[in-house]
């Protein structure tokens, strides 16, 4: 039995779920339309096809989903159908819900984001899946299956050893049987309450549900694919890049205008899907004393500092359409771990011709500048703080997009905006009504 009350949902037993969790597992409900299973609370939901009517229009007058889209200007820039900033929802809705799920991605694009994220991974039989790792122990329940108990491995990927369970062990049918679950518990404890609701989903399933929400939302909502590991992945005979190329084609993404970014820490694979695809390439950068790994392989030297330079980044241009940077590159902190001033990274980068989307915005203490921790309670780490305030900051330090766990925060501090209709036809029957 389910029961709205308030700013709760009381489940079956009484085990009570926060507004937005509920609103996070409801919404990817009303996107799958079907049975579910809540294994931490023992519950088996079956609705028939008006019930989910009825709950999907609940969703919407009680947490205000859009119903009314107006119209922009366009732009000259490849996304003139979003609002800017972009918003990307990273692993989805993640601060909400436990990342890269379908409900992480669902409950992202039902608050506003412009892009999804997923990060992409491969399984033993050559399918795209989402974790942000190969290694399961983390976001899944694996360890409570004893018929894998084998798998486990110790493994160096990327140069960095590794203890636990590893996608490419598995078939995509025996990753089906295993939950996901919330990998920071202890700074996000409501995400873990979803533990065990949903399945490891497919880069096929995300384009398919995302495809889904465009009806549903009247707007567009684009795909941001990570490729993790690409090196280890290629020397395992699973290469990563025409798939995820061909996958794309196949639903319709082609061409520099298509709703796409695809983006990675390495150098090399986004030279060759330059060659592959017209899809626009995001360079990742990870601390400057880093290297990217395909260049450790190869003793370039090469790190990540040294592509942050002006000329570095021009040569990033030639393969990329934009800069991905840890956000310390933009606006650095002090050993207080409070703000500096901004860098000139933003305009070396514009100089280049790369848009900047920099990662990542989290709203809890933990990840947060101090003058922006939650005055009330500043030292616990899980407690929300002035997200908002940190993000005006970098609007103001010119950057053209962000990933955000909690994408609903940026689009609100950009709230002036609202994306253009992708059925005009819709929208004027809408607000005839």
């Amino acid at each position: 039995m389910v029961v709205l009350r308030g700013a709760t949902m009381v489940v079956d037993n009484g085990f009570l779920l926060p507004r937005v969790t509920h609103f996070a597992y409801l919404s990817y409900l009303c996107i799958v339309n079907g049975a579910t299973k809540l294994t931490s609370a023992g519950i088996i939901m079956a609705l028939e096809r008006g019930v989910w009517i009825l709950l999907c229009t609940i969703l919407r007058v009680t947490y205000g989903l859009p119903t009314e889209l107006e119209t922009q200007n366009d732009t000259d820039d490849y996304d003139s159908k979003f609002c800017h900033p972009l918003v990307i929802g990273h692993r989805g809705a993640s601060g909400y819900t436990p990342e890269h799920t379908l409900g992480s991605y669902a409950l992202a694009a039902l608050m506003g984001a412009d892009y999804v994220e997923p990060d992409l991974v491969m399984t033993k039989d050559g399918r795209l899946i989402a974790r942000h790792d190969n290694e399961l122990g983390l976001t899944t329940d694996v360890h409570l299956h004893p018929e894998f108990a084998d798998r486990y491995r110790n493994k160096t990927i990327d140069g960095n050893p590794i203890s636990g369970w590893f996608t490419e062990d598995f078939t995509l049918a025996e990753l089906k049987t295993l939950r996901a679950i919330e990998r920071i518990s202890d700074i996000r404890p409501g995400n873990a309450r979803m533990n065990g609701a949903f399945e490891i989903p497919t880069f096929q399933e995300i384009i398919e549900m995302v495809k889904s929400l465009q009806q549903s939302q009247n707007r567009l909502i684009g795909l941001y694919p990570e490729i993790k590991h690409s090196t280890y992945f290629e020397s395992l005979g699973l290469p990563m890049e025409k798939l995820v190329v061909d996958i794309l084609a196949s639903y319709g993404y082609q061409g520099a205008e298509a709703p796409v970014y695809i983006q990675s820490f390495e150098i090399n694979n986004l030279k060759k899907l330059k060659t592959m695809t017209q899809l626009r390439l995001l360079q990742l950068f990870d601390s400057k004393s880093m290297s990217p790994y395909d260049q450790v392989v190869a003793g370039s030297g090469l790190t990540y500092g040294d592509m942050a330079t002006p000329e570095g980044l021009q040569e990033v241009a030639k393969y990329a359409y934009a800069a991905g940077p840890d956000k310390s590159y933009i606006i650095p902190r002090d050993e207080n771990n409070n703000l500096l001033n901004a860098t000139t990274f933003v305009s070396d980068a514009h100089a280049a011709g790369l848009k900047v989307h920099p990662y990542t915005f989290r709203a809890e203490n933990n990840f947060l500048p101090r003058q922006y921790h939650n005055a009330a309670d500043p030292d616990t780490p899980s407690v929300i703080g002035d997200l908002d305030a940190e993000i005006r900051e970098y609007f103001a330090a010119g950057i053209d997009g962000l990933f955000s766990d909690q994408p609903n925060v940026p689009v609100r501090v950009r709230a002036a905006c609202k994306q253009k209709p992708l059925y005009a036809e819709t929208s004027k029957q809408v607000k005839a009504t």
